[in-house]
């Protein structure tokens, strides 16, 4: 199949930037080469249930000048070792043999799915805006029953809609592959990924392969708290470690794990981080390229997984510039190429790992609609085929309407070049949001008792409040406190999320008070209002003016 219009992105060389003739396996791979550079695939590869092999859909030949991943065998808990998988979906290779006729799998007759099209109204490169996509000026997508029969299509609603394999169709699984390729490029040879149901359910996963009752893992002291609450019915306890502006620090985090009391603690060492780099939930902060490659190197130092959780990757901003008073603002242009923009990111946990110790957690909620329950994970071969035989057994793969949807939208539509330009869209929308939200806040908010730090990536402001200001700080505790000023602000209209909510370890002592707000869902006005009425509940509670006026 020939790439779209849209996948094609020409960026010109000089003589100069043309040559020399570089070694291609050190170059990172480029928009432009994907499509041209693919495997041959067998049309037998699409058909119903069809197994995948990630190394299969790799750009360029095996990087045989990289290491392999470590073995994880020791890490392990017992119930992923003996995880056997589906012997019925083992069944499923067979299918594409050549003139089988299967009684075997109860795959249901395609003739029986009461769906012979399905159609979207998507946005056209490069004009992604909602107001832009019109039926007059957007595309539409049109998903047949039989479209890998009749070659419209290698996906079709036949295929989509029936059972398949727990790491998703083929199909999609090859785009999710060349896109961690061209995105993180792990410098590792084996690393493999399979599809998830988005994040909290690989969380799920990853930390039954990896924790058992009694066990705790590390986080941020502040962190997700679904996350928390994923482990806690599982008996996994989370240690929170300090953090700053930053995000996690690790001389804290090898401070715990270099005198770890297995006796004192009532559990072994910690063997797993779970952490979110990047717009961190709740926090907002976002861990720089040395921060990151720190935190590595004490994981490596005491052997431990990390959980990569990374669905605000691309929801890093434009640098922030604080506006002064009478002067023109001198906010940075947008990166003008796909390579610029890929430079701009900060390099992920995955890009710098050569153990196979990370697993990454991607997600498309952020990014395209937190409803499509369509995520992946990128580890080791070894980790992803023990995760693949857990979801064949479980989840299975996501859902065959989002997969299509998402197939025709990401392959056949924009490819990776027109999914980039809308990564760079959404860039800058998220960094106007955050101008809002911080404009607001420096004229409603009362600085002698809140302060924030302008966050670069993600959908959160995090609030810290000077608590030992408040006139009952004397009198009343730090979670009353919270839950007053909670009120107050619920009282004056505007809905914040309190600071406690977040704790990685609840009974652990706290001095720090925060509030986190977001500026992802509400317009511009809405926002400033929000932000208007919790200064005035902050006002109000502190006792700064009467009445908060």
């Amino acid at each position: 199949m020939a790439p779209p219009p849209s996948a094609i992105s020409m960026e010109g060389l000089d003589d100069t930037t043309a040559a020399p003739f570089p070694n291609p396996l050190t170059l990172p791979l480029e928009v432009n080469d994907i499509f041209g550079r693919r495997n041959k695939a067998d049309k037998k590869q699409w058909g119903v249930a069809a197994p995948s092999v990630t190394s299969s859909f790799k750009i360029g030949s095996p990087r045989t000048d990289r290491p392999k991943a470590k073995r994880w065998d020791d890490h392990f808990t017992d119930e992923t070792l003996l995880r056997k998988g589906s012997s019925l979906k083992q069944a499923a290779k067979h299918l594409s043999k050549p003139g089988i006729i299967s009684l075997g799998g109860g795959l249901p007759s395609s003739e029986y799915f009461p769906f012979a099209t399905l159609t979207s109204l998507v946005p056209t490169p490069p004009h992604f805006a909602e107001s832009d996509t019109t039926p007059s000026t957007g595309t539409e997508l049109r998903s047949g029953k039989h479209d890998l029969a009749t070659e419209r299509s290698i996906f079709d609603l036949s295929t989509a809609l029936n059972y398949g394999q727990g790491s998703g169709a083929a199909q999609l699984l090859r785009w999710i592959v060349e896109h961690t390729q061209l995105v993180h490029d792990p410098p590792y040879r084996d690393w493999a990924c399979t599809m998830s149901i988005g994040s909290t359910s690989a969380l799920d996963m990853t930390l039954r392969m990896f924790t058992t009752k009694g066990e705790k893992i590390l986080s941020e002291d502040y962190t997700f708290a679904s996350a928390v609450q994923t482990a806690e019915p599982m008996g996994v306890g989370v240690v929170g470690v300090k953090m700053d502006a930053e995000g996690l620090l690790p001389g804290h985090m090898a401070e715990i794990l270099g005198g770890w009391d297995a006796v004192k603690m009532g559990a072994p060492r910690p063997r797993v981080l779970y952490t979110v780099p990047t717009g961190q939930n709740p926090t907002g902060a976002t861990m720089g390229k040395q921060r990151r490659q720190d935190v590595y190197a004490v994981a490596r130092q005491y052997d431990v997984i990390i959980l990569e959780d990374e669905p605000y990757y691309f929801l890093q901003m434009q640098p922030y510039v604080a506006k002064t008073a009478g002067a023109e603002s001198q906010e940075p242009p947008p990166p003008r190429t796909h390579r610029e923009f890929l430079d701009a990111l900060v390099p992920s946990f995955l890009s710098m790992d050569v153990d196979g110790r990370v697993i990454r957690m991607d997600s498309f909620s952020k990014v395209i609609a937190p409803g499509s329950r369509v995520g992946w994970i990128t580890a080791s071969d070894q980790i992803v085929e023990r995760y693949r035989k857990h979801a064949d057994v479980s989840t299975q793969g996501p859902s065959g309407f989002s997969q299509i949807i998402l197939f025709k939208l990401l392959e056949e539509h924009w490819g990776h070049s027109g999914y980039l330009d809308w990564l760079l869209f959404i860039r800058m929308e998220y960094t106007s949001r955050r101008e809002v939200i911080l404009d607001a806040s420096e004229k409603f908010l009362p600085k002698e008792v809140v302060s924030w730090v302008a966050p670069s990536a993600g959908m959160f402001f995090w609030m810290k409040m000077d608590w030992r200001k408040h006139p009952q700080a004397g009198t009343q505790s730090l979670l009353e406190l919270e839950d007053e000023i909670y009120n107050t602000s619920i009282e004056e209209g505007s809905l914040v999320m309190k600071g406690s909510w977040f704790y990685a370890d609840p009974s652990a002592k706290h001095d720090t008070l925060f509030f986190r707000a977001t500026y992802a869902a509400a317009p511009s006005d809405k926002i400033q209002e929000a932000i208007r009425r919790f200064g005035v509940a902050v006002k109000k509670s502190f006792g700064l003016v009467a009445n908060g006026v």
